[in-house]
């Protein structure tokens, strides 16, 4: 059983999460009514309770609390949540602008249930940390990423109650939501995929449809991976960015691309709060942008030939695509992107491509 996706419960990773009970203050007497957070509510909190613009453990830990209680809730109230508790983990919390290991596992403790979030808006909450900050663990961002992966193999958390899932299929909005959490966590941890967001990437595409899965879905596997595999050693590799846009965006060049994403991602709208796709793209984008101009400017002296994927890169590429015993379609046409695209193929890879041409 793949370990990002096991059949229960989706894992973080390498394990720096361990739920803890956090005590909290309080906030329900606030409520004009008892379990019902109201418009008024959210005007009085914003108004008295956080009129310092200053969001301390105290306050997060209560504002969980009120949400973790309350039976019925406003759409400003998702706003609020999302917001208040985004600003406490990203600016409020030390060391400012970072996510540490500390601050990721408090975060994971209280929107994780047996290992799965339970709402949308705490998936919100996820995605906009890793879009605003600055660095965090890597194993936050495959959290995440271990979110929609579940629901697109399973068929359940959250998002199985805000769409209609076929269990073992991707479609579009989850093909696209993939991709948001992807874009996310470049804002936080760099310009490239992760060995641990190509793990989950393979293990989707192993256990989903490949004749049932939307299209897109290929065009984000293959882009996505060889990315990983190509990034960390070439100059001219694209960026994480382009690795990830849609074709209509690779096809305006005078896009803007927070309002764009927003609009192409809308059909995610009656899920997500409004401007929710606007936010995550404008503050990763900034972020990776200046990151990879300054990556450009201190690599100008390298040659072309490190465009090559190295042996260890290239057997990790072997192994997971042999260890189910077959190439499906996907992997077949990352392996022709790769024999078109890379300077150099190792011979591992060579060979792999020589047998499933065959």
């Amino acid at each position: 059983m793949p370990r990002h996706l096991s059949q229960d419960r989706p894992v973080a990773g390498e394990g720096i999460f361990v739920m803890q009970e956090n005590p909290s203050a309080d906030f329900t007497n606030l409520l004009q009514r008892p379990g019902v957070i109201s418009a008024a509510d959210v005007l009085h909190f914003r108004r008295e309770v956080f009129r310092d613009g200053i969001v301390s453990q105290a306050e997060a830990e209560a504002v969980f609390a009120l949400n973790d209680r309350a039976g019925e809730t406003c759409p400003e109230w998702t706003e609020f949540f999302v917001e208040a508790l985004t600003d406490y983990t990203v600016n409020q919390a030390e060391p400012r602008g970072y996510v540490s290991n500390a601050n990721a596992q408090w975060l994971v403790n209280r929107i994780s249930h047996d290992g799965v979030v339970d709402t949308v808006s705490e998936l919100e909450l996820l995605v906009r940390v890793l879009a605003k900050s600055t660095r965090c663990p890597p194993a936050l961002a495959g959290y995440a990423l271990a979110q929609v992966a579940y629901a697109v193999v399973e068929g359940e958390g959250p998002l199985a109650r805000g769409m209609q899932l076929t269990r073992g299929v991707i479609g579009e909005a989850e093909v696209d939501l993939l991709r948001t959490v992807l874009y996310a966590a470049g804002g936080a941890n760099g310009l490239s995929i992760s060995r641990q967001e190509a793990e989950i990437l393979f293990d989707i595409n192993e256990r989903t449809d490949a004749a049932q899965n939307h299209p897109s879905w290929q065009d984000l596997f293959v882009r996505a991976t060889a990315n990983y595999l190509m990034a960390v050693s070439s100059p001219a590799a694209p960026s994480r960015a382009e690795a990830l846009a849609r074709q209509e965006w690779l096809d305006d060049t005078e896009v803007d691309v927070g309002g764009f994403m927003g609009r192409m991602f809308s059909g995610l709208g009656d899920i997500f709060s409004e401007g929710f796709f606007d936010d995550v793209f404008t503050s990763s984008h900034v972020q990776m942008e200046g990151a990879w101009a300054a990556r450009n400017r201190a690599r100008q002296a390298e040659a072309a030939a490190s465009e090559a994927i190295d042996a260890g890169e290239a057997a990790w590429l072997v192994e997971r695509i042999s260890r189910d015993g077959r190439v499906n379609r996907n992997e077949q046409a990352l392996l022709e992107f790769i024999r078109r695209e890379s300077g150099h193929i190792d011979p591992q890879v060579l060979d792999l491509i020589g047998r499933t041409a065959a």
